[in-house]
């Protein structure tokens, strides 16, 4: 867990500080504003309500949004193959920077999630991939250009029917 939150604050973006930096001071603004019309119950309690909300949910969705704003990529599958003598499923596709900005390096990752004939069930599947499998690759993707990859799923032992997931966050 330490070593992911390292990871996390270390691929950190000016953007990223500029935004916790804004939720934080709307959160002090919306509080002081509430302190001020503390007379006004009703509207307090709803400044006081908005703030923390604001502090709960602004970061994880501006992060999110932010991401996909500026590092827009789009991931295709090309080729899915399964390995007849090794427990080998063999990955290869692109992925194709869609944004204006240079990307240097890209965490492909793939999941793998059993599908049945339940449509509740084939919803829930995708949340618990039975296999999860993630590469970092060191790109030089200037806009609009792409990359191909490959990737090896090992060990892969699953016969019955299978849905596959790819996505790339590339910075």
């Amino acid at each position: 867990m330490k070593e992911k939150l390292t990871a996390f604050i270390g691929q950190l973006t000016i953007y990223d500080y500029t935004l916790f930096g804004a939720v934080i001071f709307l959160f002090i603004l919306l509080l002081i504003l509430a302190i001020v019309v503390r007379r006004k119950t009703a509207l307090a309690i709803l400044l006081i309500v908005l703030a923390f909300l604001l502090l709960l949910l602004g970061p994880t969705v501006g992060y999110m949004k932010l991401h996909q704003f500026l590092y827009k990529t789009q991931t295709q599958l090309t080729e899915v193959k399964a390995l007849e003598f090794s427990q080998a499923l063999v990955l290869k596709g692109n992925v194709h920077n869609l944004s204006k900005r240079h990307l240097s390096t890209c965490n492909i990752t793939a999941k793998i999630f059993k599908v049945s004939g339940n449509p509740y069930l084939d919803m829930l599947y995708p949340l618990n991939p039975f296999k999860k499998m993630s590469i970092l690759k060191d790109v030089n993707l200037s806009s609009g250009e792409r990359y191909e990859f490959k990737m090896i799923v090992e060990p892969f032992t699953y016969t019955k029917e299978y849905n596959l997931s790819i996505g790339a966050q590339c910075q």
